[in-house]
């Protein structure tokens, strides 16, 4: 009787092993946050097909589903795959391929690090990125002197950290044709006493910059598996490439297509004339991990470099307001244009005149509430009067915190103590239309979301500064960050359909931390690390 017994129970167990729905991953013992309308959290889920088939209890989906490899998380948090709403993704693997000047403390840092490199990349143009004068002792821009005096044969242009400003050597001026006295829109050839600096300024770089030798497809291809293997390891899954040529856009289809590539980028089209060519002759288009169907265009320049367009002059620079990069017209007929051809329109504007311009030119082709998803990237230094424009006219600010806490420390410097109360008001922003898109910038920024997370929720800096935070009243709650850097990013890019929470039916993009940043110390959140990252269900990083 007994062996019957064992013998019927081994069947009904064969039986309900048989019965469960296959899967081919189970994830269990884990607190998934699934960032759905309810902020929920489950403890499992089933993926196949690179899917999410369900989420439940890990009791209810072991009992449903079979699957051959299973990933137990004892007990750690999953979010869905972080999105990075604004960033630079193709420029940022090419800038690994060049010299590293973040961090840098001072001009003859800069020196030193570039003589250092310059010994490994004995030939062609020097190129650096990265530096920061407003971290330096002595805040003013350099001249060139010492750069032509290390480097009288080789071509040197030097970018700040925004790219809104370069230092050129004499070399890299002449091969440009640059001489004292040129004139253009939107940018500056600085001079003094009669003699090129080398500093250039916005719309200036790019006389010397297109000088540059563009990369090869080998070395293209390094930089881009390099930012993508950098992106994984801090859990991002789709990166908002802000503003690329056509022709860059291809090479990046060309590697997904060959499998060299798996990121998946929403890729904003360049405001150059032959791509809009290009654009309108494809169309939108969208593969399953490109997305097509945008322009970026470029409104004013940097806060940092005064290039930022102002209602009034700067308060640290008399009878300055900043400029616009092109005349008023332009951006006219760009928004009349996309409108028209139905690609969603997103532009860099910093300054509040340079915000106010392009909320007008918005509003005039919007005309009232509607779901063309028009973003304003930085949307940085707002009129109180400008705010409300936002909300009545559905336009989506897309920011980036932590430039909030790099420019704190002379934020006021530039705009003066009321006007900077305007300045990365972030919480203001996501009550126009009650939410708001998060990204890092990078490679201006840190790549990594865990100081976006931070900056937007406390406001400061790695050291704990300042106490109670930098303008707190615009402070972020932490449901509100995570929902900014997954559903609202998505939502930005017309693809929360399909990403940005982790529901059945989407994309099993997900990560697993060894920190829960909705229950963690704020002390600890800096110290995150991604355990892995999951793509289709698929691990792309593993610590």
């Amino acid at each position: 009787m007994r062996q019957l017994t064992v013998a019927l129970a081994a069947c009904l167990l064969l039986t309900a092993c048989n019965n469960r729905k296959k899967a081919d991953l189970l994830v269990v013992n884990a607190r998934i946050y699934t960032v759905d309308s309810s902020f929920n959290t489950v403890e499992a889920m089933a993926i196949k097909d690179g899917k999410i088939l369900a989420t439940g209890s890990t009791a209810t989906i072991s009992a449903e589903y079979n699957a051959p490899e299973k990933l137990d998380a004892g007990g750690k948090a999953i979010f869905p795959g972080f999105i990075d709403a604004h960033a630079h993704f193709y420029q940022y693997g090419l800038g690994l391929q060049t010299a590293d000047l973040t961090g840098t403390d001072s001009w003859q840092a800069i020196l030193d690090s570039l003589v250092s490199f310059s010994k490994t990349h004995p030939e062609g143009w020097l190129i650096g990125r990265g530096w920061d004068q407003n971290d330096w002792a002595q805040k003013d821009f350099p001249d060139n002197a010492e750069l032509n005096r290390l480097f009288p044969d080789r071509p040197v242009l030097l970018s700040r950290v925004d790219g809104h400003a370069a230092m050129a050597n004499a070399f890299a001026l002449n091969l440009a044709g640059l001489q004292p006295g040129v004139q253009l829109t939107g940018g500056d050839v600085v001079v003094k006493k009669g003699s090129l600096t080398g500093l250039l300024i916005d719309n200036a770089v790019d006389l010397v910059a297109g000088k540059v030798p563009a990369p090869d497809a080998k070395m293209t291809t390094t930089a881009l598996k390099q930012a993508q293997e950098n992106c994984f390891a801090v859990g991002l899954t789709t990166v908002d490439d802000c503003g690329i040529m056509a022709n860059a856009i291809e090479t990046i289809d060309s590697l997904q297509k060959a499998k060299i590539l798996k990121m998946r980028i929403y890729a904003m089209i360049s405001d150059a004339a032959a791509n809009y060519e290009w654009a309108f002759r494809k169309g939108k288009w969208k593969t399953d991990r490109l997305n097509v169907r945008s322009f970026k265009v470029y409104g004013d320049g940097a806060l940092g470099s005064r290039g930022a367009c102002l209602l009034a002059p700067y308060s640290d620079r008399a009878g300055h307001y900043g400029f616009l990069l092109s005349q008023p017209a332009h951006y006219d007929s760009i928004a009349r244009l996309l409108l028209e051809k139905d690609f969603q329109l997103c532009t860099h504007a910093i300054g509040d005149s340079g915000n106010r311009i392009i909320l007008q030119t918005y509003a005039k082709y919007l005309q009232g509430k509607n779901d063309k998803r028009w973003r304003i990237e930085h949307a940085q230094v707002i009129s109180p009067d400008d705010f409300a424009k936002f909300g009545a006219f559905n336009i989506i600010p897309s920011v980036q915190p932590t430039h909030a806490t790099s420019d704190m420390y002379w934020a006021a410097d530039r705009l003066g103590t009321e006007r900077v109360k305007g300045a990365y008001a972030y919480k203001q922003l996501l009550q126009q239309n009650g939410w708001i898109a998060l990204g890092t910038d990078f490679p201006v920024e840190d790549i990594s979301p865990f100081k976006t997370f931070y900056a937007a929720v406390e406001r400061k800096d790695a050291k704990g500064f300042p106490d109670g935070g930098f303008q707190s009243a615009n402070a972020l709650s932490r449901e509100e960050t995570i929902r900014g850097m997954t559903i609202w990013a998505a939502k930005a890019n017309f693809e929360e359909t399909e990403k940005g929470s982790l529901e059945a039916g989407k994309l099993a993009d997900f990560i697993l931390l060894d920190t829960d940043l909705l229950t963690a110390p704020a002390n600890q959140v800096l110290q995150t690390r991604v355990i892995r990252t999951y793509l289709n269900g698929e691990p792309v990083f593993v610590r």
